[in-house]
């Protein structure tokens, strides 16, 4: 008797499996770190096969802490930290190089050079984004032109490329053995290199990047009732049981929180922060700095579109507090230490570690301390670490109800520092609109395993996932708009103080 549907989620610091039941509650979980590779100051590399090792680790691991057969599981559903750039021979499983994580930043020159060919959003009406060191696209030119043989074997078939959705779908169905090489539509509108009309690659800019056809997986909705295959049964999951989803970390958020109406917004605070408003059916330029990118598709529906903010920094200044500074042992005190004073004592930290993110887009900018005094402590940057990314968060907001012509009334929140009930509170605060969070802290996964149930017949519809959201805790904004308007202008003249760092 199928109970459950299990989720990979293969995120920027670590992996988890996830086991659901039927109400969306979690089952089991299981996760594990991986190493952060900073090969020189702005690169940010993966070892993909340790995360492959972590993956296979975790998915026996959640099996085992809830008792569950392989039997029991209707379905496989895969997300994934996106852009993360990862070629690999398809004879051997054996990567070509590291693979080249989203924040990693060493294609600036290329990015540069290209928009002096056609400005940056050369490519944006067809793809919806800008030039910009984040997407695979560029990190696939590095590696091609890195490499040596790479582009010989990629005309040949021989090296493949994916994001880490693709790696994994191509390991967990065999691998060398057969794997199949795919990834869905989500993932493919954030290489740059997908037509977002079409949902197919984009020839011609194939062409202008040189990026062989040959070495791109097949592209395939997020929820695929046809399955993308079935795992081995001599792999972690010990069954032949079907993989039939897979989408993008942030747009399997957006499912998770059950954001399926045009107008509805989901934030995810992690390593980075993405905010993502769901525009219906048709896709929606930006004029304010976002990202026009696919929300989902789940099987022969149309697809539906999303505006996207995204941060490329939150979570990861509190782990840089930690692991730099050593502020701190374990990310979840950031919050005691910043509960002992009651402000940021008039300094912000301004996390550009790898140039702005939207609303800006600049790749020039860097990390900045602004307003030091011989008054602040520990304990004041801890708070203005937090205050970070609500800030950021309100950049985001504001660009987005510009281009959609719409004022949220509430925004659904998840991710990993939603525990944080300081920056919960704050958030609410600096936004002026309530913040909310779910039941399932862990949307991610949710998002994932929703794909893969609805395509086996799990969960029937939309509908039915609806009735499985909850809210856990709501918190309303307690700050006068004066101080909120005060703050906020003091950040901006912050993030003014990060550009015009880098200089070639």
């Amino acid at each position: 008797m199928v109970r459950y549907v299990a989720a990979v989620d293969q995120g920027t610091t670590g992996t988890r499996c996830i086991v659901f039941d039927h109400e969306g509650q979690v089952v089991s979980s299981a996760y594990r770190e991986h190493r952060q590779i900073y090969p020189q100051p702005g690169w940010v590399e993966h070892d993909p096969l340790e995360v492959w090792e972590k993956t296979q680790e975790v998915i026996r691991e959640a099996l085992a802490q809830g008792r569950v057969r392989p039997e029991e599981i209707a379905a496989v559903g895969v997300t994934n930290q996106r852009e993360t750039t990862v070629v690999w021979e398809r004879s051997t499983g054996r990567p070509y190089h590291n693979a080249i994580v989203w924040q990693d930043t060493r294609t600036r020159s290329l990015c540069e050079r290209l928009a002096d060919e056609g400005g940056p959003d050369r490519f944006r009406p067809r793809v919806g984004l800008p030039l910009s060191t984040y997407f695979s696209g560029p990190k696939l030119c590095w590696l091609l032109e890195h490499i040596p043989g790479l582009r010989t074997a990629a005309e040949r078939g021989e090296a493949l490329f994916g994001t880490m959705d693709t790696w994994t779908i191509w390991l967990l169905t065999g691998g060398p053995a057969g794997g199949v090489h795919a990834t869905d539509v989500t993932n493919a509108s954030r290489t740059m290199l997908m037509n977002l009309e079409t949902l197919d690659w984009d020839e011609e800019i194939l062409r202008t990047l040189e990026i062989p056809r040959a070495m791109l997986p097949a592209i395939r909705p997020s929820s695929d009732p046809s399955l993308y295959g079935y795992t081995r049964p001599d792999g972690p999951f010990g069954a032949a049981l079907p993989l039939a989803g897979d989408l993008g970390d942030q747009q399997a958020a957006l499912v998770g929180q059950v954001c399926f109406s045009p107008g509805e917004a989901k934030n995810t605070y992690g390593t980075g922060c993405f905010m993502l408003l769901n525009t219906g059916t048709r896709p929606v330029p930006s004029r304010s700095g976002l990202l026009t990118t696919l929300a989902y598709r789940f099987g022969e529906a149309p697809a539906v579109y999303a505006l996207e903010g995204s941060i490329a920094i939150t979570g990861a200044l509190v782990q840089w507090l930690r692991d730099n500074l050593g502020f701190f042992s374990r990310s979840s005190e950031v919050e005691e230490c910043a509960r002992q004073v009651e402000d940021a004592g008039g300094i912000y930290i301004v996390p550009a570690f790898s140039g702005l993110f939207a609303p800006y887009w600049r790749s020039d900018a860097r990390g900045v301390i602004v307003g030091l005094t011989r008054f602040i402590t520990r304990h004041h940057l801890c708070r203005a670490a937090l205050e970070a990314t609500a800030y950021q968060t309100r950049d985001v907001l504001e660009a987005m109800e510009q281009d959609a012509g719409i004022r949220l009334s509430t925004l659904k929140a998840d991710g990993g520092m939603v525990v944080n009930e300081l920056l919960m509170q704050f958030q609410a605060d600096i936004l002026g609109v309530p913040v909310v969070r779910p039941r399932v802290a862990e949307t991610t996964a949710l998002g994932a395993a929703y794909a893969a149930g609805l395509a086996v017949g799990f969960w029937r519809n939309e509908e039915e996932l609806r009735r499985n959201w909850g809210v856990e805790r709501l918190w309303e904004p307690r700050m006068p708009a004066e101080e909120r308007e005060r703050l906020y202008r003091g950040w901006k003249k912050a993030v003014e103080r990060t550009l015009n760092w880098v200089e070639d």
